[in-house]
């Protein structure tokens, strides 16, 4: 039987994903004048699917959702291994869950493309401090 806080997390996350589901539709190619990722549209995403665990501020939310201002992982890993992350989620017992919650597959929203991805990265990029 799941958790109150994975249920929660798992309910939220399937919600919030119906909610944003046209979003990379409307920005579609939108990015800085290289084409590169578009963090207002990241911070979008953000908002609306990632908050619902890791507040608003990326704070993080005790028990559902790591805090992304202080995380080394997030400081240190490459684009594209935390768009891997998010395209992959985190399972409960992963080794590297600390918080036992869930994190699912780009979010609870299958919808979301690998621009969309790469937005999110670069929107949080912009909430971690340098350690």
């Amino acid at each position: 039987m799941m958790s109150r806080e994975i249920s929660i997390a798992a309910i939220a996350a399937a919600f919030l994903g119906v909610v944003v589901a046209g979003c990379q539709s409307s920005n579609e190619g939108v990015g800085d004048s290289q084409g590169g990722p578009d963090k207002a549209h990241g911070k979008q995403i953000f908002t609306v699917i990632c908050a619902t665990c890791h507040n608003i501020d990326g704070t993080g939310i005790k028990g559902l959702g790591k805090s992304f201002v202080t995380s080394e992982y997030v400081r240190k890993a490459s684009d594209d291994q935390l768009v891997d992350l998010l395209t992959k989620g985190r399972d409960a017992k992963d080794p590297l869950n600390t918080t036992g919650v869930v994190m699912p597959p780009k979010g609870g929203n299958p919808s979301l493309s690998e621009k969309d991805l790469r937005d999110v990265v670069a929107y949080v990029r912009t909430l971690n401090q340098p350690g």
